[in-house]
């Protein structure tokens, strides 16, 4: 419900492989979730993209602020992305909505 949440109010940043949604709730630590449709790809296709997307994630949590709700969304073309590109991206998304984040509390996280 929470992950609903963030993907209707939450900020996003998209580029050409993948949205991510943001928003924070709370005091807890980060939690991620991860939304891959079939258009896509198939099962095989989709379960490698989010298990791509879940490594890339897992080494990049340190960079959320406590209380965090991300929701990353594959578009097709992740599907057939490669590793280095689709972290790129990652990265940019991120970066631009922690940046946005940050210049709206003044710095502080």
């Amino acid at each position: 419900m929470e992950f609903d949440a963030a993907v209707r109010r939450g900020k996003r940043a998209g580029r050409p492989t993948l949205v991510v949604h943001f928003a924070i709730s709370g005091e807890e630590s980060p939690r991620v979730g991860f939304v891959v449709s079939k258009a896509v790809g198939d099962a095989v296709i989709r379960n490698t993209v989010k298990r791509r997307l879940r490594h890339l994630m897992r080494d990049r949590l340190d960079r959320l602020p406590r209380g965090s709700l991300l929701v990353v969304r594959a578009n097709p073309p992740a599907a057939s992305a490669r590793f280095e590109h689709l972290a790129a991206e990652l990265d940019s998304a991120l970066e631009r909505l922690l940046r946005r984040r940050e210049s709206s509390t003044g710095g502080q996280k």
